[in-house]
């Protein structure tokens, strides 16, 4: 049920706030996250809005006073959606439209409308759904209530626009069925990954749009989807690689990122697996986003949640080529120096020089330093090889 079409532009205004555990620094770093999101869903931000706050309003998440100039903003430029940047309560959302009288949707919503987008597979459709019915069972009086207002669009792109789904109890069976489906794809992937045969496994990991696919199509010479949006990749690929005369699986895999919705963390279940049941994780970074150091601490939390933080690991940090660095000048005595004047071989020497990883530095759209890697991959590779199947050592 879930529709693949494109959304319909519409304006957009975000909206966070900064707390005791969020600074300002970090909530501008959130909303920059959250407009980039908007775009890949086919919205265009306008304007956004942070407010000072010890903690969200429990009844309206912002003050009443920054509401009303949210609400002012709306009706003066022909605004139709809001998105806040944190998971809100079903009470917050009915409270909030009241107010703004126009269509809701938070971090988690527009999230799952995302991956309803690009779900291709009957396996990622199936977990898609589901995720969106566990996020709207709770939130069915506003949704369904208010579908007169909701005419598509971001947010929209889900399962139900129907007032049969008005019942919870027809959502409660349908997830009740979808788990059942998923538990039978689950069966089929685990036989296939069963039927692949003795070689070693091979994932791909990291934020997402950090350029996994794109390695995987220059180390595979395959022709896996990559694009520069958010979640290009939702269905688990695998390929057979050859790197000299050592064959290995490689599996990309969907992209984390922070505040990433419990519901699709369950939901995936089946392509998490795949990270599960790897021998070595290929973990991919960015390195030329400022804030890359949190993508890798977002991405290790995951890894953590499902069982996979301490798997054997190569730390590939990627586009090398896009890297940029403040400089400081010779005669320069007062400024200190800080990360964003590091050069790469400046972070090479940081707690990198420290990992108990290997670490490989490289640019996979320009192909630099791919045989560099490649030889990693080779050396760790054959390591594990000769521990998992110490009678099979035919490849050497």
């Amino acid at each position: 049920m879930i529709e693949t079409r494109e959304a319909i532009s519409e304006k957009v205004v975000l909206i966070g706030v900064i707390t005791q555990h969020q600074d300002e620094d970090k909530a501008n770093e959130y909303l920059d996250e959250l407009e980039f999101l908007t775009h890949t869903a086919g919205g265009v931000p306008v304007k956004r809005f942070l407010q000072k706050l010890d903690k969200p309003n429990p009844k309206t998440f912002l003050g009443s006073g920054k509401l009303d100039d949210v609400k002012a903003f709306i009706e003066s430029n022909g605004v139709g959606t809001a998105v806040f940047d944190d998971e809100l309560s079903p009470a917050q959302l009915r409270n909030i439209e009241k107010v703004l009288d126009c269509k809701i949707l938070d971090r988690t919503n527009l999230i799952l409308d995302i991956f309803a987008s690009r779900a291709q597979t009957s396996s990622a459709k199936t977990q898609v759904e589901l995720a969106q019915y566990e996020y709207l069972l709770p939130r069915l009086t506003r949704m369904w209530t208010h579908l007169d207002k909701q005419k598509g669009g971001i947010g929209m792109r889900g399962p139900g626009e129907t007032e049969i789904e008005t019942d919870r109890r027809i959502i409660r069976d349908k997830i009740t069925l979808l788990k059942k489906k998923l538990q039978t794809i689950d069966k089929q992937m685990a036989v296939q990954r069963k039927n692949r045969g003795r070689m070693v496994r091979v994932a791909l990991v990291g934020y997402t749009n950090v350029g996994k696919s794109t390695l995987m199509n220059v180390i595979s010479k395959s022709d896996v989807f990559a694009e520069n949006k958010l979640f290009a990749t939702l269905d688990t690929t695998v390929r057979k690689v050859v790197v000299k005369n050592v064959p290995f699986l490689l599996t990309d895999t969907v992209g984390f990122i922070r505040k990433l919705p419990t519901q699709l963390v369950e939901s995936f279940k089946s392509t998490l697996d795949e990270v599960r049941e790897a021998d070595l994780l290929i973990h991919v970074v960015d390195i030329s986003h400022p804030n890359f150091e949190e993508h890798i601490a977002s991405v290790n939390k995951i890894l953590d949640e499902i069982d996979s933080a301490n798997k054997p690991t190569i730390m590939v940090f990627n586009k090398i080529d896009a890297y940029t660095h403040e400089t400081i000048d010779e005669d320069d005595l007062v400024t200190i120096k800080g990360k964003e004047h590091y050069t790469i071989e400046d972070w090479k020497r940081t707690w990198m020089n420290d990992l108990e990883k290997k670490a490989c530095f490289i640019s996979a759209t320009e192909k630099e330093n791919i045989e560099n890697f490649k030889n990693v991959v080779y050396d760790e590779v054959v390591a594990i090889h000769s521990k998992i199947f110490p009678y099979n050592n035919f490849l050497y």
